[in-house]
Formats: structure tokens, C-alpha cells, sequence
């Protein structure tokens, strides 16, 4: 038997070990379908970026690194700043990752998070103008350090921790002086994501790494105190009644985890 057919057999042992545990109403570790692993924040981790935090779920594990740079504004929004953000995930995080260029799965955790940030307005880029042809742009990198399961929601946990944490730079005569600070750049939301998967017959938030090898449906919704303000779903499908119920899960989540944010943030 080559080792690709193993893979393929062990694969469908994994998931009807998984799926028998899930119709007895346990997982592997041994949560409820709706409970997050453990979840620590740190803000500040990096002295020499505007803003920085790092987020754990589980041993999942994801940094985030704020900087500002002096950009050109996008031709059609000539007075709004820019947003840019990239995702790295590091080969020493998971034997999955590889070295080089993103793939599609960094591209994907990278617009994820952006789009959650943009849609929240947790960024007034409209503060960002300097003069004709010159605005602040934000350059968010996220960098996934351990891969144990669901590192979208821990990236995004961690980006807006690193917004919280985050100060202007001060601007004279168009640039930035480095080391010099205008205030704290104080997001008007909070975007939390919530990953929930779907595996036989049950979803669970918060996969982890041997529940994501094996689900059937993947979904990520972001939220703020009052909206989603992205979505990114995976392979699979699912019905309108179990959209609007993980919605439902995702605003329950994302308030508890928003606490557990700011209790961090204001220590």
C-alpha cells in the first residue's frame, strides 16, 4: 500500500473517530461543541513596532506587528490612508508550511483579517492624511508561530489587540519622526472572528488541528458589538438555518472573547 493510499485510509479512521465522539456529544479534547480552547493576549510584545500583540488559542499561536510608512494614496481615495496586510506562515510552525512566496492559504488568512478590520471601520483611514499626495499607510503583518488548529480567529484576535495597541506617529514636514508619538490610534471597533466547523452531523467552534483535518464545512464570521462584517467560508455548504445559527454563536463568541480582550488590553 504506497503512502499516499495510508494517508487516505488513516484520514477516514481519524474522521469516524471524530465523528462517533461528536454523535456522543464529546470531542477529543474533551470541550462542548461551543467551547474555545484556553485563550491568552499580550499587547506590546515588539518595542520597535507601533503596535503589537501576540494571541494564543490553545497552543495555536499568532503575532501581529503594526508600523506606519508615509504612502501615496490610491488615486480614487486621495485623502484616505492605506491599509495593508500581509500574513507569513512561518515553516517552523507547522511541517505543512513551507518556505517561499504565500500560498493560498497565507493570502486567504490575510484577507480574512483585512476584510474584517475594513468592514468593522476599526481604522478611521480618513485620519490618515498628511497633505496632497502623501498619506500614512498601516502595514499589519501576521505571522502564525504554532499551528495547532484555527489560526484565523487567533490572528484576528491578535490584529485587533495590536490596534488597541498601536500609536500614531507624530508627522512634521510630511514624514514620520521615528520614536515621537501623536497618541494612541484608539480603533473605533473590535472585530472577533469565530470559526466554526462542521463534522458529520455536528459544528463546533474552534477547531483544532485533527478536528480541521477532517471536517466537511468550514466557516469564519467576524463581528463586531452591533454587525458581521465578513465572512470566509470554506470547502462544503451549508443551509440558510445553519448560517443564521452559527451567526448567533459567532455575536455570543465574539462578545465573550471581546471581554477577555479588553480585560487583557487595559492590565
Amino acid at each position: 500500500m504506497g503512502d499516499e493510499i495510508k494517508e487516505i485510509v488513516m484520514s477516514h479512521m481519524r474522521k469516524n473517530i471524530i465523528a462517533n465522539l461528536l454523535d456522543r456529544g464529546e470531542r477529543l479534547d474533551g470541550r462542548k461543541f461551543g467551547e474555545y480552547r484556553e485563550i491568552e493576549i499580550q499587547k506590546g510584545v515588539i518595542k520597535t513596532a507601533e503596535g503589537s500583540a501576540l494571541a494564543k488559542i490553545g497552543d495555536t499561536q499568532v503575532l501581529v506587528a503594526v508600523k506606519f510608512e508615509v504612502a501615496t494614496p490610491f488615486p480614487d481615495r486621495p485623502t484616505e490612508g492605506v491599509l495593508i496586510t500581509n500574513s507569513e506562515l512561518l515553516p517552523l510552525a507547522s511541517p505543512t508550511f513551507e518556505t517561499g512566496p504565500p500560498d493560498e492559504n497565507s493570502i486567504e488568512l490575510a484577507r480574512t483579517v483585512d476584510r474584517a478590520i475594513r468592514s468593522s471601520e476599526a481604522v478611521d483611514l480618513n485620519s490618515f492624511y498628511i497633505e496632497e499626495g502623501k498619506v500614512l499607510g498601516l502595514f499589519m503583518d501576521i505571522y502564525v508561530l504554532n499551528h495547532a488548529g484555527n489560526y484565523t480567529d487567533a490572528a484576528t484576535l491578535a490584529a485587533s489587540t495590536a490596534l488597541i495597541d498601536t500609536k500614531l506617529p507624530k508627522i512634521e514636514n510630511g514624514t514620520i519622526v521615528r520614536g515621537e508619538y501623536a497618541g494612541m490610534l484608539t480603533p473605533k471597533a473590535i472585530p472577533i472572528s469565530t470559526t466554526l466547523v462542521k463534522i458529520g452531523n455536528h459544528w463546533i467552534v474552534d477547531p483544532s488541528l485533527a478536528e480541521e483535518q477532517v471536517y466537511d464545512t468550514r466557516i469564519t464570521i467576524a463581528t463586531t458589538d452591533t454587525h458581521v462584517c465578513a465572512m470566509q467560508k470554506g470547502k462544503g455548504c451549508l443551509t440558510k438555518d445553519e448560517l443564521l445559527s452559527n451567526i448567533d454563536i459567532a455575536f455570543k463568541k465574539g462578545s465573550d472573547i471581546r471581554e477577555i480582550l479588553l480585560s487583557s488590553a487595559s492590565s
